[in-house]
């Protein structure tokens, strides 16, 4: 994940000067852009749809769409925001056409004020033997995230995941700032819910094995 490094207030962001680069006629310069976000474009694309064939469809469109507008990009706000904006409305594209008659948005399972109901996850627990690495905690959580809610679980991506600013998460989505602090706080509450149903489970499989083998060694 790309560290984004803060800009002084009157300092250009270096991804101005590569977009008029670009404008210029310096293609090579978009090459830059797209090895300088691709991968957080392609997370993000497969945390909305859920599918690495279409997040690779996502990120290419994306970045094409945005190649083809980079006139309308006005500098206002920083690129990566700009491109994330274009990213998110692409998946979402994605996912109306896979769920034919349904509409899909940012929005979506996010039914009242006071939150939406957490969907049940799937029991995807390993092995109660399995010792835990670093690499499989890591897994549990990416598993454990894409069981939120679509609305909740782009906001989680794009500022705790990506590291976006609330204010650039705001204009990434087309939100405001508060709708994005509410959404980001019940996506923690949700994920710090799941985690601990899933390590309680766990826990209580394990002790019914070892339980089980201790009768068994009786």
């Amino acid at each position: 994940m790309a560290t984004i490094q803060p800009i002084a207030e009157n300092e250009q962001h270096p991804d101005v000067a590569l977009v008029e680069r670009v404008r210029a006629g310096d293609v090579s310069a978009y090459d830059e852009l797209v090895r300088k976000y691709d991968r957080q474009v392609f997370r993000i694309a497969q945390h909305i749809t859920q599918n690495r064939e279409d997040a690779e469809d996502v990120m290419q469109d994306a970045f094409l769409k945005a190649y083809e507008k980079l006139d309308q990009f006005q500098g206002n706000s920083k690129f990566y925001t700009w491109l994330v904006r274009i990213a998110v409305n692409e998946s979402l594209m994605r996912l109306r056409k896979r769920r034919t008659g349904k509409m899909v948005s940012i929005d979506e399972d996010v039914a009242t004020d006071d939150g939406s109901v957490p969907r049940d996850l799937a029991d995807w627990a390993p092995d109660p033997e399995q010792n835990y690495t670093q690499s499989e905690l890591q897994k549990i959580l990416e598993k454990t995230i894409k069981g939120l809610p679509p609305g909740f679980r782009v906001v989680f991506e794009l500022r705790d995941v990506q590291g976006l600013s609330t204010e650039d998460t705001a204009e990434a989505l087309g939100l405001s700032v508060p709708a994005v602090k509410s959404r980001l706080l019940r996506a923690r509450l949700q994920l710090r819910e799941r985690l601990s149903r899933y390590f309680k489970r766990k826990s209580t499989r394990s002790a019914a094995n070892s339980t089980a083998s201790d009768g068994r060694k009786g």
